[in-house]
């Protein structure tokens, strides 16, 4: 059975309203993660683990451990994302699309989820699950489910339109501690390919 659109449009305001409540009632946030690849066969492709700081608006470090080292950096305006093995660091402009990097999701503007996602809400106890499958065609995924335990992120999985699908499993979550602004600007080491895009 299909809801009234009228009714639809009033569940989808209130999931979008919920989620950015949980998401902007965290102006800092800094974690660690695993992260695991699956193929859409359920293949493991990669496993990865890391950690990550966030601060509101925008601002970002995103550091993902060796063997497969890469750290991703976003003073708000532009990112940097470093990879060591290949002695290369990509600059860019930020695109501020929620839809186009995961770690702006849970760092950006949250007042626009709703312009950018569909968004439906299941809770269950201490649990509250979204699911976002975004508006515009041009994503870097075809939906993304983020789980919260007691208002706290706890885990965000995407699935991509091959069918490929990355679970994060964020732990030793913290919230509105205080950071260290150095960690939204990246020094590139002497010797580093720049690639300006």
């Amino acid at each position: 059975m299909t809801l009234p659109i009228a009714a639809q449009a009033n569940e989808e305001a209130v999931a979008a309203e919920r989620l950015n409540t949980l998401l902007s009632r965290a102006n800092t946030m800094s974690a660690d993660f695993s992260q695991m690849t699956l193929s859409s066969n359920g293949a493991n492709l990669q496993e990865a683990t890391g950690s990550l700081v966030l601060k509101r608006p925008g601002m970002f470090r995103w550091h993902t451990a060796p063997p497969a080292e890469q750290l991703l950096v976003s003073d708000g305006e532009q990112i940097w994302l470093y990879d060591p093995d290949l002695e290369q660091v990509t600059i860019q402009k930020m695109d501020k699309r929620l839809t186009h990097t995961p770690a702006l999701l849970l760092s950006g503007d949250v007042s626009k989820l709703q312009e950018n996602f569909v968004i439906t809400v299941i809770e269950s106890g201490s649990v509250s699950e979204f699911l976002l499958t975004p508006k515009a065609n041009d994503t870097l995924f075809d939906n993304l489910r983020l789980s919260f335990l007691d208002g706290k992120i706890n885990d965000m999985q995407m699935s991509d339109a091959v069918g490929q699908r990355t679970n994060i499993l964020f732990r030793d979550v913290k919230v509105n501690e205080s950071v260290e602004q150095s960690d939204f600007t990246f020094e590139i080491p002497p010797g580093v390919d720049v690639i300006s895009e």
